[in-house]
């Protein structure tokens, strides 16, 4: 077993799992709380379809990778993991910004599609919920089995298992269960999945000097083979989780190095920023109509 291949996988399915599982009770505490039980069946399809369609997504892209033949298989790879871990980025900040007023948004559509009539709405609205956590999910999945490459299935092992208890996590959340700080729970895994974007990042730039993309800063800056190695075939257990988990390797290029530390450094840096609330309008007082006495006349 490849531990850190299956806690990059663990920790990717429960926190993508889990603002699925979240977004899909959100939505049935409504409907029961509205007296809508009836319309469950049709969230249930929206967003199982939503996870079918991800999971085909993922396996596309997993057997395309492995298709092509030098160099276009490692090029392909690189624009997988960049892919990943620009969707990942984007997708970490997109939830910072909106995750004060997801709850109400996802009540007032509901409203709307139970004024509307249309089963296809709620179904819909289930899919669209689920299917932008899905595809950030086979995205970034497909990314970590690419560089885990014979380890991949780990992979794939801890996304199932992180899913499982994401999928528990949402249970408990519609039975009112609050026992998880969710804001401490998302910031956290969220710094995690900046790290191993970053790993993915820097795997892709290391991948690019292999075939040539890249022809500058190939000089290895240090050699920690000897106290940290990377390789399997060293037997050291530490060196091969951080290399499955954040893309680690004993012998970074001058350029893989600088990639992966100016990544961490600016996104962390954004990420870890107060999010900026919208300011409080004071409601002015209305000036006296006609007529009116002032004060102290």
């Amino acid at each position: 077993m490849d531990l850190g291949a299956f806690s990059s996988g663990l920790l990717t399915g429960l926190r993508e799992g889990v603002e699925a599982a979240l977004i899909v009770s959100i939505i049935l505490a409504y409907l029961a709380k509205t007296g809508n039980h009836r319309h469950f069946p049709r969230i249930f399809l929206g967003a199982g379809l939503a996870a079918l369609l991800s999971a085909a997504l993922g396996l596309v892209l997993w057997l395309t990778v492995g298709g092509f033949g030098e160099p276009y298989e490692q090029l392909f790879e690189a624009l997988t993991m960049l892919l990943a871990a620009g969707v990942v980025t984007w997708m970490l900040f997109w939830m910072r910004r909106q995750s004060a007023g997801v709850k109400g948004e996802l009540h007032a559509a509901v409203d709307r599609a139970l004024d509307d009539g249309s089963a296809t709405a709620l179904a819909f609205l289930a899919f669209v919920a689920v299917i932008r956590e899905g595809i950030e999910t086979s995205l970034f999945l497909v990314g970590q089995m690419a560089s885990a490459k014979a380890d991949a299935n780990w992979v794939v092992v801890g996304a199932v298992v992180g899913l499982a208890i994401a999928v528990l996590i949402g249970v408990g959340f519609y039975q009112g269960s609050q026992r998880i700080n969710l804001a401490t729970f998302f910031r956290y895994t969220g710094i995690v999945l900046v790290f191993i974007a970053a790993g993915l990042v820097s795997k892709a730039t290391h991948e690019l000097i292999e075939i040539g993309v890249i022809t500058f800063g190939q000089q290895p800056i240090f050699d920690l083979t000897a106290t940290l190695p990377h390789d399997p075939a060293a037997g050291n257990v530490v060196g091969q989780f951080l290399r499955a988990m954040f893309g680690y390797t004993a012998t970074p290029e001058l350029t893989t190095f600088i990639v992966w530390l100016s990544y961490v450094v600016v996104v962390l840096t954004l990420y870890l920023r107060p999010v900026k609330r919208p300011p409080i309008l004071e409601v002015a007082s209305a000036p006296p109509t006609a007529g009116s006495t002032a004060p102290g006349s």
